[in-house]
């Protein structure tokens, strides 16, 4: 995995990289099978990943939400509530980061879980895009954060984030092919997060 380390000067830290024979369809496979993937992820920092809303019982993996508890470099525990979200629901100055034909934009609606509902509004953001490259796939993954919250810094979350990419790298191709002998959309769901258009006007290609 080739990375880069970067902060803006609106305040938002992204990682640009690079990962070898991961592919597009991978990745968007990733996204809709987190309950699978998700140990493998981060082994060291995940734990004990669960649905609030499933892709299943929407039919979408858009306004999902998935229950990721996790304790980062800093040794702060967190139990996020996780929604992806659709593109139409995304405040401009946030989609204008999308430069991939591939995103997947998310939002953590609570922190430590507490009284959360489904439309809860944002805390931070996290923006992950990619799209196919020689090797592979090239991609950039990004932190905004929403509202001031000390259990969200920039750069504590790249060290973590960097270590879910590289991941990606080492288990996905493989855990993907094994899956592929499984065609039941509802044990393994598939969408496409394809976007046409960059930026502001991006709106996803298939869902």
């Amino acid at each position: 995995m080739k990375k880069k380390v970067w902060q803006d000067e609106k305040g938002a830290t992204h990682i640009d990289w690079e990962l070898e024979d991961v592919t597009p369809r991978m990745l968007n496979w990733f996204w809709c099978n987190l309950e699978k993937c998700d140990i493998l992820w981060h082994p060291n920092q995940h734990n004990n990943f669960e649905w609030f809303v499933s892709i299943q019982e929407l039919g979408s993996p858009l306004k999902s939400i998935h229950i990721a508890p996790q304790t980062w470099g800093d040794g702060k525990a967190i139990r996020p509530y996780i929604r992806m979200e659709p593109l139409e629901d995304v405040p401009p100055e946030i989609k204008a980061y999308i430069k991939y034909d591939h995103v997947v934009v998310v939002g953590a609606i609570s922190i430590l879980g507490d009284n959360v509902r489904p439309d809860d509004p944002v805390l931070g953001y996290r923006v992950h895009q990619w799209q196919k490259s020689d090797g592979g796939v090239i991609g950039m993954s990004t932190a905004i954060g929403a509202r001031k919250n000390d259990a969200d810094d920039g750069l504590v979350w790249a060290d973590h984030a960097a270590e879910e990419v590289a991941n990606w790298e080492v288990f996905l191709p493989t855990l993907y092919r094994l899956y592929k002998v499984i065609e039941r959309r509802d044990i393994c769901p598939y969408y496409s997060f394809r976007v046409i258009g960059t930026g502001e006007n991006a709106v996803y290609a298939e869902l």
